[in-house]
């Protein structure tokens, strides 16, 4: 198959939303503030293994792959980050390097889009690593199924995390330390904290 058709089109948002947007039949580049993690979709898993060594060769982090049906038909997203965080002339240099290993190795059938973001201010939370170099930083984290605590089953917790240690994830919620088995989370992001942003400009 031929190189989808790239054409630059700038739009101009407040910061921590989407500021750029390089549009085409088949690439764009986007900065997103909420984003989710802990994927399991095999095309996502596929193309985080492919491309996950070509990408650190150049310097930048596979932050996150999703793989969805949207309203415009399938994307491939991948988000990456980097020392000193992402530019759009970042999320176009990722792409002119994936887009033609994607068409090689015909990782996705039929027709698709892809696109490359930054993770934004609420970062996906997906390795272990990252559980840990993020640790005192607020966070919010959802598994597959009912957890048991210790005051009762839950999914959802929203909180200062605490680092990762012997497969779980630590997560201070009030004061109450809880600890959720990596395998077993579904969704995790930090969590843009307005306030205290606002305090420390003060």
């Amino acid at each position: 198959p031929g190189a989808r058709p790239v054409t630059y089109s700038p739009t101009f948002s407040p910061p921590g939303l989407r500021v750029t947007k390089v549009g085409s039949r088949g690439a764009h580049f986007f900065f997103f503030p909420n984003m989710t993690a802990i994927v399991s979709d095999k095309t996502a898993e596929r193309a985080w293994a492919l491309l996950e060594p070509v990408l650190l060769r150049d310097g930048y982090e596979i932050v996150e792959v999703e793989y969805a049906r949207e309203a415009g038909g399938w994307v491939l997203r991948i988000y990456v980050d980097r020392p000193g965080g992402v530019t759009i002339d970042d999320c176009q240099a990722v792409s002119r390097t994936v887009d033609p290993i994607l068409e090689v190795e015909d990782l996705v059938e039929g027709s698709w889009h892809l696109e490359v973001s930054s993770p934004g201010l609420e970062r996906p939370l997906r390795k272990p690593t990252d559980f840990a170099r993020f640790a005192g930083q607020r966070a919010r984290v959802r598994t597959h199924a009912p957890v048991e605590t210790g005051t009762g089953p839950r999914r959802n917790w929203s909180g200062i995390l605490k680092g990762f240690r012997d497969g779980m994830v630590e997560i201070d919620v009030d004061g109450r330390l809880h600890r959720i088995p990596h395998d077993q989370i579904a969704k995790a992001h930090l969590e843009y904290d307005f306030e205290a942003d606002l305090r420390r400009k003060e």
